[in-house]
């Protein structure tokens, strides 16, 4: 999907540079371990990215040659813990960030928008995510976004929080679809 002249979004491809997209995913989360949350992203490795892009479909955002978002949209997954995720109509987002010097120009709503039309195509009903439940502030951003909560998860010790999870409806197109800026 082409955005405008110099941004694009994309499936992540082998040529794609996983020690650069590691790097924009621990910058995008060192505000939260600066907040003493351990989100995975904060200290993962590139085989850490490697397998959570094929645990669904990776999808990065660029800015020209400069790599300015990431996420791993995931399809229903009959294994999870968590029964939201197992539910055969809930697509979930994973690792989704955008580098810290695009933030506020509207990147992260490109991104998730783009993410939501491929599950919608793809049959999803319902978009789910996790967050830490101290994440006060990510969690405003998805409820406006049309998320609620619904319920919680705890994914210790890999992390060392409760998390909420948040699903919305993805029955039909709202205003976060069609407003890109």
């Amino acid at each position: 999907m082409t955005l405008s002249d110099s941004l694009l979004i994309r499936p992540v491809t082998a040529g794609d540079d996983l020690a650069r997209l590691t790097a924009l995913i621990h910058c995008a989360y060192a505000p939260h371990a600066l907040r003493g949350l351990r989100y995975w992203g904060t200290h993962q490795s590139m085989e850490d990215t490697a397998k959570r892009f094929a645990s669904g479909t990776g999808l990065v955002m660029l800015d020209g040659e400069d790599y300015v978002g990431t996420v791993t949209l995931r399809p229903p997954q009959p294994e999870s813990s968590v029964p939201l995720y197992r539910d055969p109509s809930v697509w979930s987002l994973c690792q989704f960030c955008i580098t810290p010097d695009a933030k506020g120009q509207g990147y992260g709503k490109q991104l998730h928008a783009y993410a939501q039309d491929y599950a919608r195509r793809a049959g999803a009903l319902v978009m789910a995510l996790d967050t830490a439940q101290p994440a006060t502030a990510l969690i405003a951003m998805y409820e406006s976004w049309g998320y609620r909560v619904v319920g919680e998860c705890d994914w210790r010790p890999l992390t060392n929080y409760t998390s909420v999870l948040m699903a919305r409806d993805l029955g039909a197109a709202d205003g976060c679809m069609g407003n890109t800026g």
